[in-house]
């Protein structure tokens, strides 16, 4: 990536008003679990390996790590979603306590199950270890509605002063389209960016500023495969755009980069931010979604956001994890760029 003088100074101005941003987070509150073991010997029981558990930490992800990333980039932040009782729950709501990230949108259920995704890596002693299963637990299906209500009534007393709205629907239930659009209604003021990342939903969401899906999540939305064809991704963007009634689009395409799709402008495609052979994918996402939202409440265009969502990406991949970004860091790469 290549920067005038001017634009480069232009980045790092945005990046500097992160600070003064107030953002919302609603959605999924994941709790990333990773479990470390050295490779001890073979089981008599089954083929497989017995580990001797090392080290086991748990961090924010889903909702809770873009979340993580807003305050690690400088701006104040809300989460709002579902927390159980459980271990990961508690763990979840200590670590933003203890953080000073505001747990007033944090709803604490009793027997409601933390989603929770528990890594298992494993490998010789000094060896890089590398992940041999990954757990999940997810909460049950039978009231989500009712839960979905609570949440939506909780992020209502939250919004106001409120710079930007970040929509992280991990399917497990604490929002969905038709609470966004209410939300979005409520809101009022088209000045207020309103983004959507969605894994499973996001052909259900309309009405609202942006969206940043991946190239599989726009692939299976409409039941075709991009792959190389940069002529059907350019169709399929221009669609969701119209459909959906959104004002941009980002697609992350892994090692291709990013494409930028806006009204009454041509695709803009933007080339990978770094090495392309990343270390680890785990939670990008949320830092891509993070600095696009972030970068729009401060005033930003789409393209300006794009870039440096693209940059901080491209950072947090180098990192083994779910990971987050500094603004020093992003700042940094920019100079460097």
């Amino acid at each position: 990536m290549n920067l005038t003088r001017k634009f480069r100074a232009s980045l790092l101005s945005t990046v500097g008003r992160f600070s003064s941003q107030d953002i919302v987070v609603l959605g999924d509150m994941v709790a990333d679990e990773f479990i470390y073991g050295e490779i001890s010997r073979v089981s008599r029981e089954a083929p497989v390996l017995i580990l001797k558990q090392r080290d086991c930490r748990i961090v924010p992800g889903g909702g809770a790590n873009a979340a993580n990333n807003l305050a690690d980039l400088g701006a104040r932040v809300t989460p709002v979603g579902l927390v159980g009782d459980d271990r990961t729950g508690l763990t979840l709501f200590e670590y933003f306590r203890n953080k000073g990230i505001s747990t007033r949108g944090l709803l604490r259920v009793e027997g409601y199950i933390t989603p929770t995704k528990s890594r298992i890596l494993g490998g010789l002693s000094h060896w890089q270890r590398q992940q041999i299963v990954r757990i999940d637990r997810e909460p049950p299906e039978n009231n989500r509605e009712e839960l979905r209500k609570l949440v939506s009534r909780r992020v209502a007393r939250l919004l106001a002063g409120k710079t930007g709205v970040l929509i992280a629907d991990y399917g497990y239930g604490a929002t969905d389209a038709s609470e966004v659009l209410s939300l979005r209604r409520r809101i009022g003021d088209a000045k207020v960016p309103v983004v959507v990342d969605s894994r499973y939903n996001l052909h259900t969401y309309s009405q609202i500023t942006a969206a940043t899906p991946n190239e599989p999540e726009v692939e299976a939305a409409y039941g075709k495969t991009i792959g190389n064809n940069t002529a059907l991704l350019f169709e399929l963007g221009h669609t969701m755009l119209e459909r959906q009634s959104l004002k941009a689009l980002l697609i992350t395409r892994g090692r291709d980069g990013m494409a930028l799709f806006e009204r009454g402008k041509k695709p803009q495609l933007i080339p990978i931010f770094g090495p392309d052979q990343a270390v680890d994918v785990t939670g990008a996402g949320d830092t891509v979604v993070a600095v696009f939202t972030l970068a729009l409440a401060v005033g930003a265009g789409f393209s300006t956001a794009a870039l440096l969502a693209n940059c901080a990406g491209g950072l947090v991949v180098m990192k083994r994890g779910t990971a987050t970004v500094t603004v020093r860091e992003l700042k940094e790469a920019i100079r460097n760029a």
